[in-house]
């Protein structure tokens, strides 16, 4: 690859970047092996996107919008929408290990759009991030065990088929079988999960038939499903000794260009199997002061009669705060959740489940399995996410 500059020449942004990637590549081939090659390609696309301006305002148009109406088709809706800027396939669940004791986990596939010309034909073009997360929540540790990497998509390192589930980072994998079981492999740097999650209950559409409100705006939405009551089999490993584990999980799949409102510092989201078969599923937008934008919730009894309640029918309040010892961020861990004259209150399976992510998303916040209890009774197992608690949370 070669280019050829004359005095006067003015160079723009995009054929600076180009040309600091190319001299990168020359320099680093001169003194790395075959074998080392595949570790150049990342680096070179993390470098790359560092190289990006930040995307402004008028570049959501680039993006697909989120609108109503729109019939979720599957399995294509299973698989990647790289038209829409932010996408995720998340996975929270209890384990038990042979001795009984619980154990939570989560592994999330993030696919995000740059924003990057389109037409640029370079293959080291970085339009497409694929980000990984995973964590495991044992109290017999104290704290969250977690992971995390980030590649761009393409060179057979990273991918997101837009058929099906089917994301990959290196080794770290998801995907969906025809039978509608995922199987996932995450060799992580301190510890492996390798599950395989069977559907025990229907899909959930969430909003109006899976196009989800998140703020005032109709454009400020997601196109969101889930499919709580998972039974998960397979088995974890730390310190090279492998244990089977069995249990019960969610997963949710959402992609949107436009999520947030401009006043939104983040939110606070509960998935929950429920003991009776069902689900709960509550989130709510925060503003600056700790109220609420929006709010939503959803539930589904075992009988499969569901609800679904406007954000004047849902409210969060702080039962109980956490401070990290690392980043002196707050969290409240123990929260009330009130649904429609309903209190549902979760307790955490341990208060350290805050996960730094500043090396991949940027985002630091507070991922961590729950109990949730029904007017002061047992009533099921799930998640508790909050986020913009350090800082503002920008997707």
């Amino acid at each position: 690859m070669t280019t050829h500059l004359v005095p006067g020449d003015r160079l723009s942004g995009s054929k600076l970047r180009m040309l600091m990637l190319r001299l990168m590549w020359v320099r680093m081939c001169t003194v790395l092996s075959r074998q080392r090659l595949t570790t150049l390609l990342r680096l070179l696309g993390l470098m790359s996107v560092l190289l990006l301006p930040a995307a402004s305002a008028a570049d959501t148009d680039a993006f697909a919008p989120v609108t109503p109406g729109k019939v979720l088709r599957f399995p294509r809706d299973f698989g990647s929408h790289p038209a829409f800027r932010t996408e995720w396939w998340y996975v929270t669940g209890w384990l038990q290990t042979p001795q009984g004791q619980p154990v939570g986990f989560q592994v999330t596939f993030f696919r995000s759009a740059t924003g990057s010309d389109s037409h640029n034909p370079s293959r080291f073009a970085p339009k497409q991030l694929i980000v990984a997360h995973v964590a495991l929540s044992d109290p017999a540790v104290g704290r969250l065990q977690h992971d995390q990497k980030i590649a761009r998509a393409g060179f057979g390192v990273a991918s997101a088929s837009e058929d099906d589930t089917d994301v990959k980072l290196g080794a770290w994998t998801m995907k969906r079988a025809a039978d509608g079981s995922y199987a996932i492999h995450v060799p992580a740097r301190d510890f492996s999960v390798t599950l395989t999650l069977v559907p025990g209950a229907p899909m959930l559409l969430h909003g109006e038939d899976g196009y989800s409100r998140k703020g005032p705006r109709p454009a400020q939405a997601s196109y969101y499903y889930s499919q709580p009551q998972l039974k998960v089999s397979g088995s974890i490993a730390r310190q090279g000794k492998s244990i089977s584990v069995s249990g019960t999980a969610w997963l949710d799949h959402e992609w949107s260009s436009t999520v947030l409102d401009p006043a939104a510092v983040g939110w606070d989201w509960v998935g929950i199997n429920l003991a009776d078969g069902g689900a709960l599923m509550a989130f709510r937008i925060r503003d600056q002061k700790g109220g609420s934008l929006w709010s939503h919730g959803m539930i589904r009894d075992g009988n499969g009669r569901q609800q679904r309640f406007s954000a004047r029918q849902v409210s969060f309040t702080p039962l109980r705060q956490w401070r990290s010892p690392r980043t002196g961020s707050t969290y409240p861990v123990a929260m009330a959740i009130d649904i429609d004259g309903t209190r549902w209150q979760v307790e955490p399976l341990q208060d350290d489940q805050e996960l730094d992510s500043r090396a991949s998303t940027g985002a630091v916040y507070w991922e961590g399995a729950v109990r949730m209890l029904r007017n002061g009774q047992p009533a099921g197992q799930g998640y508790l996410e909050m986020t913009g608690y350090l800082k503002a949370l920008k997707l």
